[in-house]
């Protein structure tokens, strides 16, 4: 069973995923926040760069609804920088996004679905794997988009079991979800509100899929894959320290809460050095914190803290004293 990290616009960039893979066992595939123009920005180029995105297992993926616009990123990716598979974002329900028919949208229109997969695996020349929902207003039709994705040499169908319409605020339904274990011919990754290793194991346990992809997850509790390697036991240990093979200092118990803080500190500098001032930087770590406040048994003081921080020093001090809202795990 291999573990991915989501791809989360904004937040899961270059900087992040190195930052993270250097302090943690890390993901055995990374996503990349979606690209969307053949004309890459500053930002998407460099979050492919191979230079910035060393001893990663690294997939780009691609937003778009156009088949020769994917075509033609997808060949940029391979022939520009080596990328022999790519992800279709079939799951985005950003109300900037799927309202044209892309992310989620895509998915309340079959037919015109069908002729875009056509066109891309006749002519690409590259892997191509699928993130989807399981529908644009409900899960109805999931069925026969299931049976759509099975007519494709997909690499993989990672599926996140909600529709447009619940966003992330209501449930995952996993009977949605078991309609791709049941019916889907491909590789499965399963996707969606996986907070702890309990919750890992007993997603596992009714779906022995191939694949978990987790992103909120991560950013709540960057050290959620390590515990999950080591077999699904409670998130919270009172020793404070974990064992992973896969982690920092082969064999050795890490304090956790001395592992979190730097890797955040270790975030903070490697944005220091990408941004241009130090009120970004801040905006990077506030955002970060709006996740990772849940590390704490008092994460809403110290998210509050956090937010009020006008300058690197602040929120540094911040860091240092963070313990003292109660680390959970």
């Amino acid at each position: 069973m291999k573990l991915y990290l989501a791809p989360m616009e904004g937040i899961t960039g270059h900087v992040f995923r190195t930052v993270y893979h250097r302090h943690y066992g890390g993901a055995d595939r990374y996503f990349t926040p979606f690209i969307s123009h053949r004309d890459f920005t500053a930002r998407e180029r460099a979050d492919v760069l191979p230079e910035n995105n060393r001893n990663l297992e690294l997939v780009p993926q691609i937003l778009t609804n156009h088949a020769d616009e994917f075509l033609e990123i997808a060949h940029k990716l391979k022939e520009g920088y080596g990328y022999e598979e790519v992800d279709l974002n079939l799951g985005c329900p950003s109300p900037t996004v799927a309202p044209k028919n892309r992310g989620a949208g895509f998915l309340r229109v079959p037919d015109e679905l069908r002729v875009f997969l056509d066109e891309v695996f006749s002519k690409s020349d590259v892997r191509i794997s699928v993130k989807t929902r399981t529908g644009y207003e409900d899960h109805e039709g999931f069925e026969r988009l299931v049976e759509l994705y099975n007519d494709y040499p997909l690499t993989e169908l990672i599926v996140h079991p909600r529709c447009r319409e619940d966003y992330y605020a209501r449930p995952v339904n996993k009977e949605a979800f078991s309609v791709a274990y049941e019916k889907s011919r491909h590789a499965l990754c399963y996707n969606g509100d996986v907070y702890s290793a309990p919750e890992a194991k007993a997603t596992l346990a009714q779906f022995p899929v191939e694949a978990l992809m987790c992103g909120r997850g991560i950013l709540r509790d960057p050290g959620l894959f390590d515990r999950i390697r080591e077999g699904g036991g409670d998130n919270r240990k009172n020793s404070g320290e974990l064992c992973c093979e896969n982690a920092p200092e082969n064999g050795k118990a890490v304090n956790r809460e001395k592992q979190l803080k730097a890797f955040v500190r270790d975030l903070y500098a490697a944005y220091s050095g990408e941004l241009s001032g130090e009120k970004d930087v801040l905006f990077k770590m506030k955002e970060l914190y709006f996740y990772l406040s849940e590390s704490y048994e008092k994460g809403d003081k110290l998210l509050k803290k956090i937010r009020k921080c006008q300058r690197g020093s602040d929120f540094l001090s911040v860091l240092n004293e963070s313990g003292a809202y109660g680390y959970k795990y």
